[in-house]
């Protein structure tokens, strides 16, 4: 059974649809013959679309859990859709507060596994983003680019940060916020679960 996700990265739309008056003209006065009111008749009945159960083409959906992480896959029209794992961060109120999506790389370059992490527009940049496991030291990371949805870090993972992950309990993920510089954000992420996911995870060319 699929599950949509609901993503810090999706916008909501809405649009609106106007349902116009048919005209009708008529050219000939003549009664019109029993295939023709057939005819008629048909073209004006809605036939049906069939239901599907599954996800949209373009939809998210969570098509396993492994621990805290969702193994969150994107449907198209291919036969494999591709597959990342996703965690939402949650704040001490339980607030969504920003989105981890990870995936593996192909083999040959230094970064074995790639991240998105999306974060709040009103984040300082400057400041950076912090990834920390357990009681160990941290590591930093750069901001690539903001939008309307959020601020962006694409983060490259080695494999000992690959293997670190797997051997923690928990990870925090620090940020401050632009209008309080003096503060910082922890926010908790569970490794629940971690390595079952990346072992299944789908290998994408690296970005």
């Amino acid at each position: 059974m699929f599950r949509t996700l609901t993503s810090l990265s999706v916008l909501a739309l809405m649009a609106t649809m106007t349902v116009g008056t048919p005209t009708f003209a008529q050219t000939d006065t003549s009664e019109p013959s029993a295939e023709a009111e057939a005819g008629s008749g048909e073209s004006q009945l809605d036939m049906g679309q069939p239901v599907s159960d599954g996800p949209a083409l373009g939809e998210r959906y969570s098509k396993e859990k492994h621990g805290d992480w969702d193994m969150a896959c994107i449907k198209t029209e291919a036969e494999v859709d591709p597959c990342s794992m996703l965690q939402i961060l949650r704040d001490d109120k339980g607030n969504a507060v920003a989105e981890m999506s990870l995936f593996r790389l192909q083999p040959g370059g230094q970064a074995v596994a790639g991240a998105t992490m999306i974060v709040p527009l009103e984040t300082l940049l400057t400041a950076r983003l912090t990834i920390s496991i357990d009681d160990g030291p941290g590591k930093q990371y750069q901001f690539a680019y903001c939008n309307p949805i959020g601020c962006f870090a694409n983060i490259g993972l080695t494999q000992a940060d690959v293997d670190g992950l797997k051997r923690g309990s928990t990870a925090t993920v620090s940020i401050v916020p632009a209008p309080a510089p003096d503060e910082v954000i922890r926010l908790p992420m569970s490794l629940k679960g971690f390595t079952a996911g990346y072992n299944v995870v789908d290998l994408i060319a690296n970005r």
